[in-house]
């Protein structure tokens, strides 16, 4: 059973990112890739493009790794509009804004650490029962010192989740790939899958779950 108190600390930090998200006009950018795509030059040429408009500071970094030559970037909005309209530069296949208020998983919600450092202490957290892989650095969850620092870390860490599939995944010569499902409407966690490891996507199956609308009679 979840908590109050757990409850309360995703109210916490989805206040604090928002709060974080209005002070700075930011956002995300999807952004798909090859093999010569650089994605980091492309970021620092992004941000020397802000510079020269006069924004101090400007922001723009890798906030997502999701599957080879996938990725999501973002930061200031005139550095991810800059990266769109010179996308072929870059060699980027695609580059679309996503429909979010902030710049997720960046140095710009640092604001929000704090908020949630504090309401984290206040809760007892204990080492999951089975193994709970980290987005921040690709590995299991320890104790519940090391989960609070990593919750703490993730608001301004970049997602990992090709990195985590790999680890989950990793496994010796001949050894099978277990069942993986993915419950809900659509199947995007399996096309990352699919983008990371071929063989263990042919063990994936999607559920789609449908929830009905319950009319309560008087």
């Amino acid at each position: 059973m979840v908590s109050t108190t757990a409850l309360y600390a995703v109210k916490v930090r989805a206040e604090a990112m928002q709060e974080a998200s209005d002070s700075t006009p930011s956002g995300m950018l999807s952004v798909v890739g090859q093999a010569e795509s650089r994605f980091k030059y492309a970021c620092l040429e992004a941000q020397e493009h802000c510079k020269s408009l006069g924004l101090v500071d400007p922001v723009c970094e890798v906030a997502n790794y999701l599957f080879p030559n996938g990725r999501v970037i973002a930061g200031h909005l005139q550095a991810l509009k800059y990266l769109q309209q010179n996308s072929r530069k870059f060699h980027f296949l695609r580059a679309k804004l996503l429909p979010v208020s902030g710049a997720f998983h960046t140095s710009l919600m640092e604001s929000a650490s704090q908020p949630l450092h504090e309401i984290l202490k206040r809760i007892n957290i204990e080492k999951p029962l089975i193994s709970v892989y980290s987005n921040v650095d690709a590995k299991k969850y320890m104790n519940s010192k090391h989960i609070q620092r990593l919750l703490v870390k993730q608001l301004v860490s970049p997602v990992k989740w090709e990195q985590t599939m790999h680890a989950m995944y990793e496994r010796q010569q001949g050894t099978d790939f277990p069942n993986t499902y993915e419950v809900g409407p659509g199947k995007q966690l399996g096309t990352m899958l699919k983008n990371c490891n071929l063989k263990a996507w042919r063990f994936y199956k999607n559920i789609d779950v449908k929830i009905k609308d319950v009319t309560e009679e008087e």
